[in-house]
């Protein structure tokens, strides 16, 4: 990639790579991104929303070491008299995980409760930098739909499209809607929309027009 077309750091360097392995643990499905060091977590969210298939209909939260991080409009203690929320957007990766191996949680719907698994596999030196903020490299497995009631609901949900003879079989598959395959995975089709995320900063509104132009909403 030429000097011109790698976007720079405030310092001017070319920032490093995070190579991150996001995974819903008990599950089959898991992403491998590379993202920039130097984007916010405001950001990376963004960014797990396109490459995991979710819609960006509940709220999130990261939890690192001791911190939970989120959007800024939650950066009150929420009433139950822990620490505040910090504000996701004043934080990049690489300030709250320096180090490969780090882990952390990214949990997405506090009902359903996804908690994604996610760990710095490795940091690629500047040459490793890309034209947009994250690339999928690898992954497997559809995202589980919204609102099935966590991994103990989609495991059940998985049991009853697997057993035409199951009572609730038709309702299930009428419910998913057409062409759902939990198998399935398209790493062409999440790079075409994570090329789409805006940099330094993808708005929520931003961010709602490319995961509803990803799920043919748009047209």
């Amino acid at each position: 990639m030429s000097e011109s077309t790698t976007r720079r750091t405030p310092s001017g360097e070319a920032p490093q790579m995070y190579q991150l392995k996001v995974t819903l643990p008990h599950l089959s499905v898991w992403r491998r991104l590379l993202v920039r060091g130097d984007a916010s977590l405001a950001l990376l969210h963004a960014a797990i929303q396109v490459a995991m298939g979710w819609t960006n209909s509940h709220l999130h939260q990261f939890i690192i070491g001791k911190n939970t991080y989120s959007d800024a409009r939650m950066d009150e203690d929420m009433g139950f008299g822990g620490p505040p929320v910090l504000n996701e957007g004043k934080f990049t990766l690489m300030q709250v995980a320096p180090k490969e191996k780090a882990k952390f949680i990214y949990e997405y719907d506090f009902g359903d409760s996804w908690e994604h698994v996610i760990t710095v596999e490795k940091i690629h030196g500047p040459d490793a930098a890309n034209k947009g903020v994250a690339l999928c490299v690898d992954g497997a497995c559809a995202c589980p739909p919204e609102d099935c009631g966590g991994i103990g609901g989609y495991l059940d949900l998985l049991d009853i499209i697997r057993d035409p003879k199951h009572e609730q079989y038709e309702y299930m598959l009428e419910w998913l809607g057409e062409g759902f395959d939990p198998e399935s995975f398209d790493m062409g089709r999440v790079n075409t929309y994570l090329r789409k995320l805006k940099w330094p900063r993808t708005t929520e509104n931003s961010l709602a027009k490319v995961l509803m132009e990803r799920d043919d909403y748009l047209g």
